[in-house]
């Protein structure tokens, strides 16, 4: 695990919280992964980011399995609901700290994409919604 990883999941709580910024549960801190925000890894070197984007700004830790699968399936599917999930995770970013808020707006576009893509399939057959991507922090109560 990178150490800016360590760092955030220091600062934001998250071994007290247990969930991701985006309201995702998790047991262990081997499941929290580091997502490029604002600028994708891609682009970093081109854009001379240092440490190939995995800088605080750039970035929110999100449970591997559930949250940051998720999140490419909807960027591929709707950037629209991609760029306001972002948005939101970018605002946690700015305020230091994980809000309620903050998951409840994302609760609620992941809840208008699993409306718009329900029943929808991967070109393998696959369910596209994984019945994992539905179990959130907001979904719970």
């Amino acid at each position: 695990m990178r150490d800016i990883t360590k760092l955030m999941i220091a600062k934001y709580k998250l071994l007290e919280l247990k969930y991701d910024f985006m309201g995702y549960e998790f047991k262990k801190e081997k499941e929290l992964s580091f997502h490029h925000l604002i600028i994708p890894k891609r682009l970093c070197k081109v854009q001379n980011i240092p440490e190939d984007g995995y800088v605080e700004w750039n970035g929110a830790i999100l449970n591997q399995k559930t949250a940051h699968n998720y999140l490419h399936i909807i960027e591929r599917y709707d950037p629209e609901m991609f760029g306001y999930i972002t948005s939101e995770m970018i605002d946690e970013n700015i305020q230091g700290y994980i809000s309620i808020k903050n998951i409840k707006n994302i609760d609620d576009v992941l809840c208008v994409f699993e409306r718009e893509y329900s029943g929808a399939r991967t070109k393998h057959g696959d369910p596209l919604i994984k019945e994992e991507y539905t179990r959130r922090l907001v979904r719970r109560r």
